[in-house]
C-alpha cells in the first residue's frame, strides 16, 4: 500500500475531480473505470484487484485499517471530497476507482457455466444490482446484460450488487439475439420468464427439465420481455402464483427461477 501522507483530498483536487467523472456513463465506457462504493463493495473490489485507488476519510481508514492495508494506492479525503464521490445520502467513508470487470460471451462460455442470468433491456440499476446478486447466490456462473441494458457500474446497480459484480463473469452485449444463438450453440437452453408464459415453473421442475444447463431471460419489470425474445425462448416460463397477488415484481421472479434451477441443478 503506499498512501499520501500529511495532506487531505480536497473536492477540487485533480484526482477527486477526475474520479467524479466515472458517475457519469461516458466516462466510464470511455476510462473503462467505475466507482465501488462502501466497505462491502471495496473488499470485494479489493480481493478481485479491481482497485486502482482508494479513497477514504481519515475515521474510515481507520476503521478499516486492515482492508486499506490491502489496497495499492490509499488516499485520505475530506468529509466534503468524499461526499462528492459517493452517490449515497450518507456514505461510509471509502470509494474506491476500479477496473471494470466484465469479460466476452465467448469467454464466459468457455467456462461450461449451468446457470446463467440474462437481463435483457433491463433499464432499473435497483432491479439489474439485485439479479445480479441473486444469480451470484443462486451460484450462476454469469450474468449477461444484453441488448439496451442499465450500465452494470452505474453506482446504484454495483451498490444493489453488493460486492456480487466481482464474484460472477459479467457480460455486455448489445446484441439478445446473438446472445441467444452463442447459448444455444453451447448446449444451454435459454428459458423466459414471463407471467404469461405456457410453461409452469414447478411443473418444469418437478419434470426435470431445470437440471440442464440453463440460462434464464429476464426482462424489464414494466414492459417484460420484448416479443421477438419471448418468442425465440425455448420455453417461455410463468412463476404459478398459489395467493391472490398479480404478480410477482422482477427481482423476486428473478430469485424464485434461478433458485428452481440451483436445487435442480445440484
Amino acid at each position: 500500500m503506499s498512501r499520501d501522507g500529511g495532506r487531505l483530498f480536497t473536492p477540487r483536487t485533480p484526482r477527486i475531480v477526475a474520479a467524479r467523472r466515472l458517475q457519469r456513463r461516458r466516462e466510464r465506457e470511455q476510462s473503462g473505470r467505475f466507482l465501488a462504493e462502501g466497505p462491502q463493495a471495496v473488499r470485494e473490489a479489493v480481493a478481485a484487484g479491481a482497485v486502482i485507488e482508494l479513497f477514504g476519510t481519515v475515521a474510515a481508514l481507520d476503521r478499516y485499517a486492515a482492508l486499506a492495508a490491502d489496497a495499492e494506492q490509499v488516499s485520505a479525503v475530506t468529509d466534503e471530497a468524499l461526499e462528492a464521490l459517493a452517490d449515497t445520502v450518507q456514505p461510509q467513508g471509502l470509494v474506491a476507482v476500479c477496473r471494470q470487470v466484465d469479460i466476452g460471451l465467448r469467454e464466459a462460455l468457455a467456462k461450461r457455466p449451468r446457470l446463467i442470468a440474462v437481463a435483457a433491456d433491463i433499464r432499473d440499476p435497483g432491479n439489474a444490482g439485485t439479479i445480479l446478486r441473486t444469480a451470484d447466490a443462486a451460484g450462476a456462473g454469469a450474468v449477461v446484460f444484453a441488448g439496451d441494458a442499465v450500465d452494470p457500474y452505474n453506482g446504484k446497480c454495483v451498490r444493489a450488487s453488493a460486492g456480487s459484480l466481482f464474484h460472477v463473469d459479467v457480460v455486455r452485449d448489445r446484441a439478445p439475439d446473438a446472445v441467444l444463438d452463442a447459448l444455444r450453440a453451447a448446449g444451454v437452453q435459454v428459458l423466459a420468464a414471463t407471467g404469461h408464459g405456457a410453461d409452469d415453473l414447478d411443473d418444469l421442475l418437478d419434470a426435470g427439465e431445470l437440471a440442464r444447463p440453463t440460462a434464464w431471460l429476464f426482462g424489464s419489470e414494466a414492459h417484460g420481455l420484448p416479443a421477438d425474445l419471448l418468442a425465440a425462448a425455448d420455453r417461455r416460463v410463468r412463476v404459478p402464483i398459489h395467493g391472490a397477488a398479480e404478480s410477482l415484481n422482477l427481482a423476486a421472479a428473478a430469485a424464485v427461477c434461478l433458485y428452481a434451477s440451483a436445487r435442480a441443478l445440484r
